[in-house]
């Protein structure tokens, strides 16, 4: 059971870390920049089994506060940051149902959370639909075995490589400008993690004089269930087969040409082995 939660935290810890994304097809043009601070959050009783299923679950939580960072050095290549500078991961109290008694005290860690880096190259800029390529090196900084018994963890403890292709095209829905874009990557996991395939459609559009922009997204994470799995490793059990298709509307206020705010919400439709409850993120960002 231990090994299971400690798993699903893992699991939503990355689902919070896809969601962040948001460049799209699109580089920054030389000395451009985007630079966002945000906290994410989810607090779940509830997971889908490896079968999809709905179980209930001691009650779990994880928060995240991060800078995202996207920076142009040339009219092609974007270097692109994502660094949790603090995270908390935390489960409350076990209690029997039948006697009242504490079965496991509640505990909680803190520190900082698995890293992203990577680089984005503009293959098509000029053309009706912008694409991109990047290479995203996931670093494992956070704590991957905390708490007394191991189960608490702000990052998952493997070095992955993602090479993911961006294809967006911006357009007019009346007056309003739109965009839209699709991505699909590889990422190779070490240390006995599964692989996997990252895939996601988004579609945004602003209105109200520039100041409002709606962003709808679908994502997921399909598994290669190739992870090794040995009982006595829990990193390696914890970490196999999870995958899930996620919907997240976002919605982005702009102060001014600079300045704005954002709120995010996300639902897993379907899921192995991840939490069943929804995740927030509210931010604030900056044009460079």
């Amino acid at each position: 059971m231990k090994s299971f939660l400690k798993y699903i935290l893992s699991i939503t810890f990355l689902m919070g870390i896809s969601a962040s994304a948001l460049a799209g097809g699109w580089v920054q043009k030389k000395g451009h920049g985007f630079f966002k601070l945000s906290q994410w959050w989810v607090i779940a009783d509830q997971h889908f089994t490896d079968r999809g299923l709905i179980d209930p679950n001691t009650t779990n939580g994880i928060f995240n506060t991060s800078i995202y960072a996207e920076y142009g050095f040339s009219s092609r290549l974007t270097a692109i940051a994502y660094v949790p500078v603090f995270s908390r991961a935390y489960f409350n109290n076990t209690i029997s149902g039948t006697t009242g008694e504490l079965l496991v005290p509640g505990e909680a860690i803190n520190g900082l959370g698995d890293v992203d880096v990577s680089l984005k190259y503009g293959l098509v800029t000029d053309g009706p639909v912008a694409v991109s390529a990047s290479l995203l090196l996931g670093l494992p900084l956070g704590n991957a075995s905390g708490g007394t018994a191991g189960n608490l963890q702000t990052g998952d403890g493997e070095f992955n490589q993602l090479l993911q292709i961006d294809a967006g095209k911006g357009f007019k829905v009346g007056k309003l400008n739109a965009y839209a874009n699709a991505y699909v990557g590889f990422n190779n996991r070490t240390n006995g993690f599964s692989d996997e395939i990252r895939y996601g459609i988004e579609g945004g559009l602003t209105f109200l004089n520039e100041k409002v922009t709606g962003i709808l997204r679908l994502y997921g994470i399909q598994s290669f269930k190739n992870g090794e799995l040995t009982g006595g490793n829990s990193t390696s059990i914890f970490a196999n087969n999870s995958q899930h298709l996620t919907f997240s509307p976002e919605i982005n206020y702009h102060l001014n040409d600079r300045w704005g705010a954002s709120f995010t919400y996300g639902t897993a439709l379907a899921g192995q082995i991840i939490f069943a409850n929804p995740s927030y993120s509210v931010g604030v960002f900056f044009k460079l």
